[in-house]
């Protein structure tokens, strides 16, 4: 499986996991959260394998379980991505997830994802 179609697949999950959140006093962040992540998953998809940000989380080990890993710190971005506000777009978020699984390398830290907590009768992504 492709690199970029990992991240996608990783992302989607996330995505659908804000669109089950409705609350009627959010003021839309979990929309907003929703299409920051849909966003963000089409967009990865239309990426070259060889591009720099895919590069640099292969470097830091993202791929090496056979399915994307962004690492506590990458999996709490991608959760909260757009969520406050909607400064930064996909390439951010790319950016962003390939930094903190940098980090966490050089940090000695070992990745663990961490899935959000559901409201009850709600499923958590996968």
């Amino acid at each position: 499986m492709l690199r970029t179609s990992m991240i996608a697949d990783y992302l989607r999950p996330y995505a659908q996991w804000r669109i089950n959140r409705p609350d009627p006093c959010d003021d839309g962040r979990n929309a907003r959260a929703a299409i920051g992540l849909i966003d963000a998953a089409a967009y990865v998809t239309q990426l070259d394998e060889s591009a720099r940000v895919i590069v640099r989380m292969a470097g830091a080990g993202c791929f090496t379980t056979g399915r994307f890993d962004p690492g506590a710190e990458g999996e709490r971005l991608i959760r909260f991505w757009h969520y406050d506000n909607a400064d930064g777009g996909p390439s951010d978020l790319l950016e962003a997830l390939a930094a903190a699984a940098e980090r966490g390398v050089r940090s000695g830290n070992v990745k663990a994802v961490v899935l959000p907590r559901p409201r009850e009768g709600e499923a958590t992504p996968a």
